[in-house]
């Protein structure tokens, strides 16, 4: 048997990230490194909404409306999501220049009108139903009993192609009605 040197070794090896190959370690590897240390572009509700295509704008943009606001079902007696409302819109992102892909990744509660347990959803796709459908949703819990405004709370979900819309709900239970105010968070990538 002939030694080998390590020439041949992962870490000697070059690498194409995410334009390589789909789902090989250097194209996983590179999107969590952009995960990671990527720039992240925050979204209010636009002040003049287009539809389903623009329903958020870049915060501080001048036609920036404030925070999206969901509003509970009646959880009083049996648990009752309120309506999905869109957070992102199929024109929406890109927000950068050249990027394909976006993971909503936080969250900035603004305001809450009841203290206590909210659940919250997200759902990526042509509506909240069909995000449920898909499989293509999340879901996170918010205790605001002593939460302090403007802390930033994190959002795990797959990445999804630029133009893909957004939609989120909640539930507080054994109440009818409560609403939450939120800023959305995103990263995107390259391809």
């Amino acid at each position: 048997m002939t030694y080998q040197p390590d020439i041949n070794k992962l870490d000697n090896q070059a690498v194409d990230g995410l334009l390589g190959v789909s789902n090989s370690l250097a194209y996983k590897v590179h999107e969590i490194e952009r995960h990671l240390h990527s720039g992240s572009s925050w979204f209010e509700l636009a002040g003049t909404p287009s539809g389903e295509t623009h329903v958020a704008v870049r915060i501080g943009d001048s036609d920036g409306a404030g925070a999206f606001v969901l509003d509970a079902g009646d959880s009083s007696a049996t648990p009752t999501w309120g309506s999905w409302v869109q957070i992102l819109g199929s024109s929406d992102t890109p927000a950068r220049t050249a990027m394909a892909y976006f993971d909503p990744h936080q969250i900035t509660i603004s305001a809450a009108e009841r203290t206590g347990i909210y659940y919250l959803q997200f759902g990526r796709g042509d509506s909240g139903a069909a995000a449920l459908a898909a499989g293509t949703y999340t879901e996170i819990v918010i205790d605001t009993t002593n939460r302090a405004g403007g802390e930033v709370v994190e959002v795990q979900t797959g990445r999804a192609p630029a133009g893909s819309k957004l939609w989120a709900r909640c539930l507080f239970p054994g109440q009818d009605t409560a609403t939450i105010s939120l800023f959305i968070g995103i990263h995107e990538y390259e391809g």
